[in-house]
């Protein structure tokens, strides 16, 4: 067996459900699950009847192996999305691909960028990885050979991560940045002096960027959020050197169970790429990609998702604010509250008493620097209908009232 898979640690949903195993929900309230950051908004109509479309219409469209690198429509409607959205220009045939799933790519990234044997007298390449973060990041790297580095988060900042505490000693060691904007768990959106930074030091040190943007399009400001290949246009890097960007129809279209996305940036990294998921077989079902199609060349359904989301917030954060310290984030679907106090034992008494399931925020972070980013945070994913988000916070109200 690959003894790197020994490595890995459970995945924090597993975690929670081990914590949960012992423990008996009040059979008084029916259960309300804040934990997994799964859409449960429903599924746009044109998305499904494209796919359904597909199937009836060409049914000699399965008949046929997919190419890796997806259909010229497909792609021309990957680049025709960007120009809308962040007013650029790339190249459909040479920097951008399809890809299953946001999650799927980042693994696969990792698996193509990181070279575990550039020097066999030098230790582990080094994966820079935001902390608290998406454990598919730590993943990848460990399957990749090389180490994950968790920089330290600031407070102050809603836990964005400090780039300027990471040394020059790391950067050196670097072979790959993952980013996460906006980010997971908290929110938070990356300045466009931020990227500069980040540019800048792949530039020194020859690392690649991966920017994690599946949350791009679920924000609450009247600005939609900075990308990374809408950041290194305005700084003057039209070739993306060094930078890929991952995009999700998830959370935007509110398809999670299609496994749809893409991939953009520099054409020199976007070609190796390529060649390992030929070799790993991960080619775009052509029912997937005619739905895909449909969804990115649609914005209303996306402006209605938006809207749904801001009305919940604007109804949940009020009421959990009286008792946490917890506000609206810039973009996302999550609230990163501050229970101040035992993280796991919230979640686990709450689950007890009120049959309310909220992430601990320690099991979404390492300990890194001397200290857990997430120790006292609970992560609240408002996914469900608004009705049942207002219970759930609710009880949290009462819960924490009752506590103290």
């Amino acid at each position: 067996m690959n003894q790197l898979l020994s490595l890995l640690q459970p995945y924090p949903f597993e975690r929670l459900r081990q914590l949960f195993s012992d423990i008996t929900p009040n059979p008084a309230f029916k259960p309300i699950s804040l934990g997994l950051g799964e859409p449960r908004h429903a599924t746009p109509g044109l998305i499904q009847d494209a796919m359904i479309s597909a199937i009836t219409r060409s049914p000699s469209g399965l008949a046929s192996y997919p190419a890796t690198a997806g259909e010229p429509a497909l792609r021309k409607a990957f680049a025709q999305w960007l120009t809308r959205r962040y007013g650029l220009k790339v190249d459909p045939a040479t920097q951008m691909l399809p890809v299953l799933g946001s999650r799927e790519a980042l693994f696969a990234l990792a698996q193509t960028v990181v070279n575990r044997q550039a020097n066999a007298a030098d230790p582990k390449p080094l994966v820079v990885c935001p902390n608290p973060f998406y454990q598919i990041y730590e993943g990848a790297a460990l399957l990749a050979g090389a180490e994950p580095y968790f920089v330290a988060s600031d407070p102050a900042r809603n836990f964005a991560p400090d780039w300027a505490s990471v040394p020059d000693a790391v950067w050196a060691r670097t072979q790959l940045l993952i980013v996460c904007s906006p980010g997971n768990p908290t929110g938070a959106v990356m300045p466009l002096s931020e990227w500069q930074m980040l540019f800048e030091l792949s530039d020194r040190f020859g690392f690649v960027i991966g920017s994690d943007e599946c949350y791009s399009e679920i924000y609450f400001r009247d600005e939609p959020p900075l990308g990374g290949l809408e950041a290194a246009a305005q700084l003057g890097r039209p070739d993306f050197k060094n930078l890929i960007t991952f995009t999700s129809l998830s959370k935007r279209s509110n398809v999670p169970g299609m496994r749809s996305g893409f991939v953009a940036g520099d054409a020199a990294l976007i070609q190796p790429f390529l060649l390992y998921r030929t070799y790993h077989g991960s080619a775009m079902s052509p029912v997937v990609q005619a739905a895909s199609i449909a969804a990115w060349q649609d914005e209303a359904h996306v402006v209605a998702n938006r809207a749904l989301y801001r009305t919940k917030f604007v109804q949940v954060t009020p009421i959990l604010a009286e008792v946490l310290k917890v506000a609206l984030p810039d973009a996302g679907f999550y609230l990163w509250a501050d229970v101040t106090g035992d993280d796991v034992a919230f979640a686990c008494e709450l689950y007890a008493n009120y049959h309310v399931t909220v992430l601990p925020g320690s099991l979404l972070a390492r300990s890194a620097q001397g200290h857990n980013p997430g120790t006292g945070r609970i992560r609240m994913a408002l996914v469900a209908e608004t009705a049942e988000c207002v219970e759930a916070a609710q009880r949290i109200a009462d819960f924490v009232n009752t506590r103290t």
